[in-house]
């Protein structure tokens, strides 16, 4: 007779007791599915993972420390049997089917009365696969089909459209270095299902080409701005579109709020009653580095890095940077948007009593397929910008961090 496949169903645990027998890998990667569906466990085990103990000691879990014994399943919803001992596994088993509760085995899935699917999620959504025909089950394959449909369903290539009422609401994301993979998985969501993208020159271009046909896309530079300044052009776009009823993102290289006056943009919906959520990315300053091979921080090199914006020179009266404290400062310095006032940021740097020898690197279109990086000191710096032809984007890197080598010690 041929085995029947199992019946898919979502357990709603929520203040429901569930029983974990055993305290090792097993509970350590079952349990916080647990206690994000707001089940009330007990692990019964002698001992535990540090990561298991860690979960009891915040008062997640109630951890009986003890082996189990028979009487341990009666009041359970669920049951996860998970220990090194057979008999302890088939006589929780058998209790398990005497109370009618439901119940995993990790050592012999025949036995249980319920399997474990590999899940995945994605914005509100649960992917579970499992795998149906006992003779070739493969748990490798069962994760690798929840992989395939859930990375679908993130980045827009499985499209499964909401069927919602739509609401105006503008979304700031923060589209990481320039590599489209290093956007965020829910800001990659919300840009397939935009209808308006109005993006920033430094944003990963690459996302821009993959948008269905009916996304209209918007260069935030070449917005018309007539009396208006390019940033309250820029907030005017956001609101007259959202207030068209569309879904806008408003797609910003690095992270919003890390000198990408997402704030602004952020006060301006806000005032003109326009929901907003702000998606963060992850910033150049501290991604470029590590993609160019240097660690802003390194242990008996570095513990600290400050990141300054380099727009302004030191003797700018507009500068808002204290230069003079940072020459003191003995760990990384990371400067972005300032390749063409290095020179005089190295100077006034020296002149408050950084060495002229201090290591400088400039890592150019990080993360990108062009991405490059020149190398110099803070006597050099400003003679090599020019000789090797260093032009924005680059991130700039000051201190001993920019000589330690893929060995971990400085060069």
């Amino acid at each position: 007779m041929a085995e029947h496949p199992p019946y898919p169903v979502g357990l709603r645990l929520t203040g429901r007791r569930v029983v974990v027998l055993g305290g090792g890998q097993v509970a350590q990667r079952r349990l916080p599915a647990l206690i994000k569906a707001g089940a009330d466990v007990h692990l019964v085990s002698p001992e535990a993972t540090p990561s298991v103990e860690a979960m009891a000691d915040a008062g997640e879990i109630t951890w009986h420390r003890r082996p189990y014994v028979e009487g341990d399943l009666a009041d359970a919803w669920y049951a996860l049997i998970a220990t090194s001992d057979p008999d302890a596994n088939t006589a929780a088993s058998a209790e398990a089917e005497a109370h009618r509760v439901w119940c995993v085995r990790s050592d012999d899935a025949d036995r249980a009365t319920a399997w474990t699917p590999a899940t995945g999620h994605s914005e509100g959504v649960t992917v579970a696969v499992l795998t149906t025909d006992a003779r070739g089950r493969d748990p490798r394959h069962t994760a690798a089909v929840r992989d395939a449909v859930v990375e679908g369903l993130r980045d827009g290539t499985l499209v499964a459209p909401h069927f919602r009422t739509r609401t105006a609401g503008v979304a700031l994301v923060g589209g990481g270095p320039g590599d489209p993979d290093l956007i965020t998985v829910r800001g990659r969501r919300l840009l397939a299902e935009a209808d308006v993208v109005i993006a920033d020159r430094l944003g990963p271009r690459d996302l821009l080409a993959e948008l269905p046909p009916h996304v209209e896309v918007i260069d935030a530079a070449k917005i018309p701005y007539g009396r208006y300044m390019a940033q309250e052009a820029i907030n005017n776009a956001l609101i007259e579109h959202a207030k068209q009823g569309k879904s806008v993102v408003r797609l910003k290289g690095g992270d919003p709020y890390v000198f990408g006056r997402g704030m602004e943009e952020l006060h301006a919906l806000t005032e003109a009653g326009i929901p907003c959520t702000v998606v963060p990315g992850i910033s150049s300053s501290i991604s470029v580095p590590g993609a160019a091979g240097i660690p802003v921080t390194h242990r008996g090199v570095a513990h600290e890095f400050t990141v300054v914006s380099g727009h302004v020179a030191p003797d700018d009266e507009r500068s808002l940077v204290d230069w003079p404290s940072l020459a003191k400062l003995t760990g990384t310095l990371v400067i972005l948007m300032g390749v063409d006032k290095i020179g005089r940021i190295a100077e006034t740097l020296v002149a408050h009593g950084k060495s002229p020898d201090t290591p400088v690197a400039l890592v150019q279109e990080g993360t990108t397929s062009s991405q490059r990086r020149v190398d110099a000191t803070l006597a050099t710096v400003a003679e090599t910008v020019v000789a090797e032809d260093v032009k924005p984007p680059a991130v700039i890197v000051v201190g001993d961090v920019v000589a330690v080598g893929p060995d971990g010690t400085a060069a």
